[in-house]
């Protein structure tokens, strides 16, 4: 199989397969969910597990953050983290303490305590893989799920694409960037994108929660803001509708992606959200993220299921384009 995640037919039918009886689990395994919520008396658990595979540099950065964000997108604060580190046998101590030092920092900047987890160096591995588990909390009646836009809401994405995608670019294929023409500089300023404006949503992701009426929140990783637009159609089950002139795309990203020949509505895009929401509220959530000092913008609306997932362009509406593979996979195998 190819690197990536699983097609989703095939994801589909494997969870069709799961029975679940115990009653405290308000949601579990689904597609375009970000994670799974369980009762725990006046409380509800949050978790999530994801792993970074594509990047090496500041693996235990990315892996904190990602993880972290899922539990946001459902309206739950981060609490506590595991993670299972494995390293190929090249690895030294310096290695495995960088990892550490990293899960350590960006767990310390997000108040979450790490917890547990496992280390082992494994054979015949060419690159570290970190896989995170978060456990988060919240409130019942303030779990948020992909599955609750409504025909008639706003699309609201904050900040831009695709920050996680070109960060891991700058970072891992420097050499194909420079090769392609593009700049040590412009390389350098991408490669800072996993700090400025950086990958975390949890600011922005309570300020929506305790500022308006969310309906659904999605993080758009793998597979790019395009997958992440699909997978909320597919929960909600809703057609939607987004303009191409209004979508953010930060110019390093641009430049980036026109020099490797990168769709970047296909690209990995930690760092930005997905906001839905009645249209009426979306004027007052702008204006707080902007006094937060995030950009939000409306990017489409939520339509009737018949009409598709569609990207209204100049010249007329298309289907959005769709990823069996993130774009940064298919890159990175070639």
């Amino acid at each position: 199989m190819k690197t990536g995640k699983l097609p989703p037919a095939l994801l589909e039918k494997l969870l069709a397969k799961i029975d679940i009886k115990d009653e405290r689990i308000l949601l579990g395994p689904r597609i375009g969910e970000d994670a799974a919520a369980i009762q725990f008396g006046n409380k509800v658990l949050v978790v999530k597990t994801d792993p970074v595979t594509f990047a090496t540099d500041l693996i235990g950065w990315y892996v904190v953050n990602v993880n972290a964000n899922d539990i946001a997108t459902m309206g739950a604060i981060p609490r506590w983290f595991l993670s299972t580190i494995l390293l190929p046998e090249s690895s030294k101590q310096q290695d495995v303490e960088a990892i550490f030092n990293q899960i350590n920092t960006a767990c310390s900047s997000l108040g979450i305590t790490p917890v547990g987890g496992h280390t082992e160096t494994v054979f015949d591995l060419s690159r570290p893989i970190v896989v995170g588990c978060m456990l988060g909390e919240t409130e019942q009646r303030s779990v948020i799920t992909t599955a609750g836009a409504v025909v008639g809401d706003d699309i609201v994405l904050t900040r831009g694409i695709a920050i996680e995608g070109t960060a891991v670019l700058a970072r891992e294929a420097k050499q194909s960037l420079l090769s392609a023409g593009i700049s040590d500089k412009l390389i350098t300023r991408a490669a800072d994108y996993l700090f400025s404006p950086g990958i975390s949503v949890l600011r922005e992701a309570q300020i929506a929660c305790s500022t308006v009426e969310v309906h659904a929140m999605h993080d758009p990783t793998e597979g790019g803001l395009a997958t992440g637009l699909m997978e909320i159609s597919v929960a909600a089950r809703v057609g939607i509708l987004v303009e191409e002139g209004k979508i953010p795309l930060f110019p390093e990203c641009r430049v980036i992606c026109e020099g490797l020949s990168i769709d970047p509505l296909g690209l990995l895009a930690s760092g930005a959200l997905l906001i839905v929401l009645p249209h009426v509220d979306s004027p007052r959530l702008i204006k707080r993220l902007l006094e937060a000092g995030i950009k939000g913008t409306v990017i489409g609306k939520v339509v009737e299921a018949k009409e598709g997932v569609r990207l209204q362009t100049a010249t007329g509406a298309r289907d959005l384009p769709q990823f069996e593979r993130d774009e940064l996979a298919k890159f990175m195998d070639s």
